[in-house]
């Protein structure tokens, strides 16, 4: 399989599971307080949007690339 097929085929996945998932989130631990054996830490979820815009272009641009792949040289 040509490495440009592969990439087209990676990037169509990610722009449909970005269309699927409009939003990431991971959670953060912050050390908040450190005096001496006490310790105090707070966990925070944080969100990143991901934009249907770009979902859309890694789709388009995955498919460019499967085309591009396919011609016979």
């Amino acid at each position: 399989m040509k490495p440009l097929t592969l990439a087209g085929i990676l990037f169509i996945v990610l722009g449909v599971f970005a269309l699927a998932y409009p939003a990431i989130s991971f959670k953060s631990e912050e050390k908040i307080l450190d005096i001496g054996p006490i310790e105090a830490t707070k966990e925070e979820t944080k969100t990143i949007p991901v934009p249907p815009l770009i979902a859309g272009a890694a789709i388009a641009g995955g498919i460019i690339m499967l085309a591009a792949g396919a011609k016979k040289p």
